[in-house]
């Protein structure tokens, strides 16, 4: 079907052709546009810069076509309901300008009403700084590692090799090798298509222990020291959860689980591929921070950290005090946000389950504060982060740095036709299907992430000019301002509660989530406070 109108423009050139020959001169006409479509079909399978005219050659032309005409024709033929999309066309449309390295100004002033509740901002200095370079970078490693980590500001989020295609990982990873940020792979283990382009790679390590786990399914310290010592990984993340379906796991159903991905993985062939909702090697907080020091050490002393999107609050008091009192620290955390996506999820976990990242974010960063160690834990970021103002705003919430997935998948091509999970991706991002992802091009591909990655950190160097800063570690929350009301503007540090260094040392503060969790959390159990447990059993009564 893909083909289709290719063969049949080939077809007709054809019949077109000997009748032509035989004397019916009335079908001249129509050999010269069959003989039109056959060339330019032909073409569209030459060509290596768009995927999807090489998946649908003559046919994408329809789609093209339709969605130059008008916003008219876009909302009810391309785009029915842009509500139902994570992103805008004009958010994709900003990523396929600097992936493909052209302009990327705006005509004609804001398309947003900047009296919008909710709008937000960065306000400018009357004496704009200069910044040489756009290459900003944060060093990650505490007390214990001896192979610290200069991370970009910006960074490719986790993807699996399974979730993604062989020539999307090909592409991600050369893109991360020519800007010399980090590709995180996913729980899905380091795959050969990892490795081909030698791109940093921090490796995620999830419930399942995918590259790292014996035959029973265990944690194996041999199976994991072989790939952690690798040069190219950088840095090791556990994953605790993930934004679109934390505390849920997950199922690769035994006909996905190709030779392929069962050896990157290290599980049986056409054997469902199982992740847990939560992990075997500890229950908690106090298990969790052995289980990173662990890590550290099988590595040969990289930099370990872990990865959640925030639930209980209890739960992450308990993880920061048994931080404080055992004095084992993560290198890094990683906040993801309940708006971050996945090839597939159940519709309810997408929708409703989990801390939104800027809530999240902010919670971690205060707790750290306020347990005077957040100079010793970096933080990332990741959720729906696109523009260099996604990344000032995240930045300015107290992450070191932010990850993005989909902005790098539309830097590869990907334009959202949300059939990831049906492995019939028009582009050959989401899918395993060779004779989809062999069209996807690795150069041209990997040199738009590259582009991408560089374009939008140039973006943000002028903005932090435009500010009068002279680096991103200076941005703070009072940089961003939010209309909260037709007629009230206030900045986040105004409108948010932020914790002093050493608060936590020295009472509870006046904030609502660490007045009511905070003193019941035990280092020793993610069990909820006392308080909380009652509650639960009066509702029960």
């Amino acid at each position: 079907m893909r083909y289709s109108a290719y063969i049949a423009a080939i077809v007709l050139t054809g019949l077109s052709t000997a009748l032509v020959l035989a004397g019916y001169r009335e079908w001249s006409w129509v050999l010269v546009l069959a003989g039109a479509l056959a060339i330019l079909g032909t073409w569209d399978l030459l060509q290596t810069r768009s995927t999807l005219r090489r998946n649908y050659p003559l046919l994408a032309h329809l789609r093209y076509g339709l969605e130059s005409i008008g916003p008219e024709i876009r909302q009810y033929f391309i785009e029915p309901d842009i509500a139902e999309t994570p992103f805008s066309r004009e958010q994709r449309a900003l990523v396929y300008q600097r992936a493909k390295h052209v302009q990327d100004t705006v005509p004609f002033g804001t398309e947003q009403d900047v009296y919008d509740v909710a709008y937000e901002w960065i306000n400018h200095s009357m004496q704009p700084s200069s910044i040489a370079s756009h290459d900003f970078r944060v060093r990650v490693g505490g007390e214990g590692t001896t192979q610290p980590y200069d991370a970009s500001v910006f960074n490719i989020s986790a993807m699996s090799f399974g979730a993604l295609s062989a020539n999307a990982i090909r592409a991600l990873n050369k893109g991360a090798k020519l800007g010399g940020f980090y590709h995180d792979t996913g729980e899905g283990s380091i795959s050969p298509y990892h490795r081909e382009h030698g791109g940093d790679l921090v490796w995620e390590i999830g419930s399942g222990y995918f590259g790292c786990r014996d035959g029973n399914g265990r944690f194996s310290d041999e199976r994991f020291a072989e790939n952690a010592t690798d040069p190219q990984v950088r840095m090791i993340e556990v994953k605790l959860s993930q934004g679109a379906k934390p505390g849920h796991g997950g199922v690769l159903p035994a006909a996905k689980v190709s030779h392929e991905i069962a050896v990157t993985r290290g599980v049986l062939r056409g054997v469902d591929c199982i992740s847990p909702a939560r992990h075997a090697e500890f229950d908690t907080p106090v298990g969790l921070l052995e289980f990173v020091a662990r890590l550290r050490r099988l590595s040969g002393g990289k930099p370990v950290g872990f990865k959640l999107a925030i639930g209980h609050p209890w739960e992450w008091f308990a993880v920061a005090k048994a931080m404080h009192e055992t004095g084992l620290l993560p290198d890094f955390i990683v906040v993801d946000g309940a708006e971050g996506g996945t090839g597939a999820a159940p519709a309810e976990f997408v929708e409703h389950v989990g801390v939104p990242m800027h809530e999240g974010l902010m919670l971690v960063h205060n707790t750290l504060v306020g347990l005077d160690l957040r100079d010793k834990v970096k933080v990332g970021a990741a959720g729906k982060i696109i523009s260099a103002f996604d990344i000032a705003r995240t930045l300015a919430l107290g992450a070191d740095w932010a990850n993005a997935g989909r902005g790098f998948m539309f830097a590869l091509g990907c334009i959202q036709s949300m059939s990831c999970h049906t492995d019939r991706c028009p582009t050959g991002v989401a899918t395993q299907d060779p004779r989809r992802w062999r069209h996807l091009d690795v150069t041209d591909k990997g040199n738009r992430v590259f582009m991408f990655q560089q374009n939008t950190l140039h973006a943000l160097r002028d903005l932090l000019c435009a500010c009068g800063l002279d680096g991103p570690e200076q941005l703070g929350p009072e940089h961003i301002l939010r209309r909260v009301s037709p007629v009230e503007v206030r900045s986040l540090a105004a409108l948010y509660r932020f914790l002093a260094p050493g608060e936590l040392l020295q009472k509870v503060p006046e904030h609502a989530v660490f007045q009511a969790f905070w003193a019941g959390a035990r280092a020793d159990s993610f069990a909820p406070p006392p308080r909380v447990a009652a509650l639960r059993t009066a509702k029960l009564v």
